[in-house]
C-alpha cells in the first residue's frame, strides 16, 4: 500500500474548512434558486426555514471539514479511499462496489450493528432514522421551491404536482395517493415519536446509559425531535378537527422548534449522522488488513492486526506527537511498543512489577516468549461476532 502523504499549509486550520462552508451554502442557495425556477415557486412564508437550513449547511460543511483535518481522520480517510481503489484484491473493484451498496444498506438504512448490539436500540435508531429521512424529503423539498402542487384549471379537485418547474402527475384531491401524500409529515412524527419514547426509556431505566449519559448530548435531541414532530402533529389536529384553532400559535411554535432544531444541528449529537457513512470505509480497511501481511508480535509472534494498520497507527501517533519507540538495546527487542501484541503488553508489564520484586523475595519470571492465554475465553464473544474477537484483548 502507497504511503499517505499531506502537503502542510501555512494558512490558517479553518481557512480551508470555512472555505468548504461557504462554497457548500452558495451551491445550495444556486440551487435553491435554480430548482423554484427564479424563486417563482418559492414560498416567502418559508423564508426562516431557508435561511436555518442554509446555516446548519454552513456549520455541519465547516465542522465535518475541521474534523476531517484532524490527524488520524484525515489519514484514515485518504488510506480508505486508496483501499477502496486500489487494484486487485478480494473481488477487485467491482466486488469493492458490490460491498459499498451492501454496507450502505446494512449500517446506514437499517443499522444491522446497531441490532446485533440490542434490539429494542436498533429499533429505535431505525424509527427515528427513518422518520427524520421522510420528514426531511418531503420538507426540504417544498421549503426550497423544488416541489409545488398546484390545482388543474377548471377542475379544482384535481391536483399538478410541479417538481422543479416542471408539471409531472396530477391526481384527485380525495383519492388515497392524496391521504398518504398529505399526511407525509405526519406518517414521519408518528415514526419520530415511538423512536423518542423508546429511546427516553433506555435513558431513563438502563444504569449504564443513565451513568453516563448528558442533558445537551443526550437528552436535548430527543427534547427536539419531540417537540418538532408534535408540534407538527397539533398544526393537523388544528385544522383537521379544531377549525384552525389557535393554528396562528401553533405555526410560530413549530417554526420556533424546527429552527432551533437547525441551528443546533452543527453543534450537537447529530452530528454523527454525517460522520457514520465515513465508517464504511473502515469495513473496507479490515477486509484489506486481512489479505494483507499480518503484523507479529516481536515478543510472542503471534500475528495480531495486519502491517497495514501497525504502521498507519505508529504515522498517527507521530503526526499526533507521541513517540512509542523503544531502543533496542537488546537482540530480539522490539522497536516500537505498538509491534507489541496487548495480551503481550500487559504480560510486559507484569514481567516489570516481577522483575522489581524479585530483587526483594526472588522468584522465578514468567519466561519470555510465551503467548498469555485468556483465563476465561467467553468475554471475547459478543453480539458482533467477528469484530469483537478482533476488539478484544485478554
Amino acid at each position: 500500500m502507497d504511503p499517505v502523504t499531506t502537503t502542510p499549509r501555512s494558512a490558517p486550520r479553518s481557512a480551508g474548512p470555512i472555505a468548504w462552508g461557504v462554497v457548500a451554502t452558495a451551491a445550495l442557495g444556486a440551487l435553491i434558486v435554480a430548482g423554484s425556477r427564479k424563486l417563482a415557486h418559492f414560498d416567502a412564508a418559508l423564508v426562516a426555514y431557508t435561511f436555518s437550513v442554509l446555516f446548519a449547511t454552513f456549520g455541519l460543511t465547516y465542522r465535518y471539514a475541521m474534523w476531517l483535518k484532524r490527524p488520524p481522520t484525515d489519514f484514515y480517510w485518504r488510506r480508505g479511499w486508496q483501499v477502496f481503489l486500489r487494484r486487485g484484491g478480494r473481488g477487485g473493484r467491482l466486488g469493492r462496489l458490490a460491498g459499498l451498496a451492501r454496507h450502505a444498506v446494512s449500517d446506514l438504512a437499517l443499522n444491522r450493528f446497531i441490532f446485533a448490539r440490542d434490539r429494542l436500540r436498533g429499533l429505535t435508531h431505525v424509527l427515528i432514522l427513518w422518520g427524520c429521512l421522510l420528514a426531511v424529503a418531503i420538507t426540504f423539498p417544498l421549503v426550497f421551491g423544488w416541489l409545488a402542487f398546484e390545482s388543474e384549471p377548471g377542475d379544482p379537485g384535481l391536483y399538478r404536482v410541479i417538481v422543479f418547474g416542471f408539471p409531472a402527475f396530477a391526481f384527485p384531491s380525495d383519492s388515497v395517493l392524496a391521504f398518504f401524500l398529505f399526511h407525509g409529515l405526519v406518517w414521519a412524527s408518528f415514526l419520530v415519536i415511538a423512536g423518542v419514547m423508546l429511546a427516553m426509556r433506555r435513558r431513563m431505566r438502563e444504569e449504564g446509559a443513565a451513568a453516563l449519559q448528558s442533558f445537551v448530548e443526550d437528552f436535548l435531541p430527543l427534547i427536539l425531535l419531540f417537540a418538532v414532530s408534535l408540534t407538527g402533529l397539533m398544526l393537523t389536529a388544528s385544522y383537521t378537527w379544531m377549525h384552525g384553532y389557535a393554528y396562528d400559535f401553533l405555526a410560530i411554535l413549530h417554526a420556533v422548534t424546527v429552527i432551533f432544531t437547525f441551528l443546533w444541528l452543527p453543534f450537537g449529537k447529530f452530528f454523527h449522522v454525517f460522520q457514520r457513512p465515513a465508517q464504511i470505509a473502515v469495513r473496507f480497511y479490515k477486509e484489506a488488513g486481512r489479505e494483507a501481511e499480518p503484523e507479529r508480535c516481536a515478543r510472542c509472534g503471534h500475528g495480531f492486526t495486519s502491517k497495514m494498520h501497525s504502521e498507519d497507527l505508529i504515522e498517527v501517533e507521530r503526526r499526533l506527537g507521541f513517540d512509542y519507540r523503544i531502543d533496542p538495546g537488546k537482540a530480539g527487542r522490539p522497536d516500537h511498543y505498538q509491534r507489541v501484541c496487548p495480551p503481550c503488553r500487559r504480560a510486559l508489564l507484569a514481567a516489570a512489577q516481577g522483575a522489581a520484586w524479585s530483587g526483594v523475595r526472588g522468584g522465578t519470571l514468567v519466561a519470555p516468549g510465551a503467548a498469555p492465554a485468556h483465563v476465561n475465553p467467553g468475554l471475547g464473544e459478543g453480539p458482533l461476532g467477528r469484530a469483537d474477537a478482533e476488539n478484544f484483548h485478554g
